[in-house]
């Protein structure tokens, strides 16, 4: 890799870590490239990225954004899960970790200058996404309105059928 092609990279990680809410750090040693494809899959369905980083450009680029305090998190073959939503990254990495002890969660941050250790990242898994809570909070707005349309309508309904009731009843007569 050239001069060039470092700066490149280092703007670019730059720029990442300036745009997302949340980062998960992770050490890959011993994954398979199958393994890691599969990694990859699964943070993407969660709507988050997975790059593998140079331990170097990545603190380089870590300078001046507001996950600065993850720089002593990367030695060795370090990867880095990221997302928009504060909980997608932390989610999808530690799905994977439960069923693949290769994949090692070192700690991660949700933009906010704390640095999370594993455990913290770990809870944070455990919380919903953005889209879940925003799914429940509709869910709950929607149940009484459903229920005032019910109840409004079923007076009205009881009356037409009175109404057609006698209609019927001096149709006979």
């Amino acid at each position: 890799m050239n001069r060039t092609e470092k700066q490149e990279l280092v703007a670019e990680l730059h720029a990442l870590f300036t745009e997302k809410s949340s980062v998960v750090v992770t050490q890959y040693k011993g994954l398979t490239v199958k393994e890691v494809e599969a990694l990859r899959s699964k943070v993407r369905e969660a709507g988050a990225g997975f790059k593998v980083t140079k331990n170097r450009l990545t603190r380089l680029a870590l300078a001046d954004t507001k996950f600065a305090g993850l720089a002593d998190l990367f030695t060795g073959p370090t990867a880095i899960c990221f997302a928009d939503d504060p909980v997608a990254a932390a989610k999808a990495t530690a799905e994977f970790a439960k069923t693949n002890d290769k994949l090692i969660i070192l700690g991660g941050s949700m933009g906010d200058g704390k640095v999370l250790g594993v455990e913290g990242v770990k809870a944070l898994a455990t919380l919903p996404s953005l889209d879940e809570l925003r799914a429940s909070l509709i869910a709950m707005i929607q149940t009484p309105a459903t229920r005032i349309a019910g109840v409004t309508q079923a007076p009205a309904g009881q009356l037409a059928r009175v109404f057609k009731a006698y209609a019927d009843k001096s149709e006979a007569a």
